[in-house]
């Protein structure tokens, strides 16, 4: 399978990103690191806030290589995309879709069914995996994070006249 053939399945459409969309699904990304790890939030929201950083940073890369997941099972299309975008082992995605379907429970079943081990498991997956899509980018798709990595000059570089 590629992500070709799931275009061809209708489980994704075409997409053209810009680096301002890119800019801005990892600013969500940031933004719900920061906010699961407010104070008084029980694990259920914890957990919520920072799967929702993970699927943005999924969704990120996903875009970037030119894709955009169809509504139906559209949360976990972007999981299993990270196997063709990033290359994500079996590992992460089995435990990112284990913390989907821990999300739905909590959200629309039963609360109180989220450990605090839970949402501090959660919360160090979202961070690394922010930190992986966020690298992949810089070394696959410069064009489109030079305005979220700005480019530092190099220490031998020379400016001006000497």
């Amino acid at each position: 399978m590629s992500l070709g053939d799931w275009l061809r399945n209708g489980w994704l459409g075409a997409h053209k990103t810009s680096p301002k969309e890119i800019f801005d699904l990892l600013g969500l990304a940031d933004r719900d690191l920061r906010e699961c790890q407010t104070g008084g939030l029980g694990p259920d929201w914890r957990l919520a806030i920072a799967y929702n950083s993970a699927l943005q940073s999924a969704t990120t890369a996903l875009a970037a290589a030119g894709y955009r997941a169809a509504r139906d099972s559209h949360h976990y299309r972007v999981i299993q995309s990270l196997a063709f975008t990033i290359g994500a082992g079996e590992d992460l995605i089995a435990k990112l879709d284990a913390f989907r379907k821990k999300r739905n429970i909590s959200d629309y079943e039963l609360s109180g069914s989220v450990s605090d081990q839970e949402a501090q498991e959660m919360l160090a997956i979202a961070t690394t995996l922010r930190k992986v899509v966020g690298g992949w980018l810089k070394e696959n798709y410069p064009e489109l994070v030079s305005n979220v990595f700005p480019a530092r000059p190099r220490a031998n570089s020379r400016r001006g006249p000497r």
